[in-house]
């Protein structure tokens, strides 16, 4: 007959045996969310306001589209920019931009470039013909002036996935 003992460790290499398994399982990232194109949205700021008299800082900011996948390319078949009020800016991209395996991209904005206002983003449209690991897509600002400076970046959010 058992003692209470050995029941208790039992039951305690079992309880440690299914964490770990469910700590690996759940951090897994090779093939979690393989995509063949997506719409993505991502923030830029032309300017961001600080102090009681709410002085507006001005930023430069820049776009940047990283293929992650290592096997594939994809294709940028958008890159639109809009302001605050949802008003087409500009259009970065005027035919299909091919992205290698790893390879990357950016787009400027200047500091002196205030059109897009605090609210500003890029509308970014992606595909590829395998299903791949999506690109990192994010917006980055920076602003430095007198010793002092400002940086952060928008990831981008996925508003809709194209898998046809």
């Amino acid at each position: 007959m058992e003692t209470k003992n050995t029941v208790y460790f039992q039951i305690k290499r079992v309880v440690w045996v299914i964490l770990i398994l469910l700590f690996f399982v759940g951090h897994t990232n090779a093939g979690e969310h393989l995509s063949k194109g997506e719409s993505v949205y991502v923030s830029i700021y032309s300017n961001v306001y600080s102090g009681v008299k709410l002085h507006a800082l001005e930023l430069s900011g820049m776009l940047s589209i990283r293929n992650t996948d290592p096997k594939y390319s994809i294709s940028i078949q958008k890159s639109d920019y809009y302001d605050s009020k949802g008003k087409l800016l500009e259009r970065y991209i005027t035919q299909s931009l091919k992205l290698k395996p790893l390879e990357s991209t950016h787009f400027l904005l200047k500091v002196s470039d205030k059109r897009g206002g605090p609210g500003a983003n890029f509308i970014v449209k992606w595909e590829s013909d395998h299903e791949v690991n999506p690109p990192i897509i994010e917006g980055i600002m920076l602003s430095t002036r007198a010793q002092q400076g400002i940086s952060f970046i928008c990831p981008g959010k996925i508003i809709s996935e194209h898998n046809d």
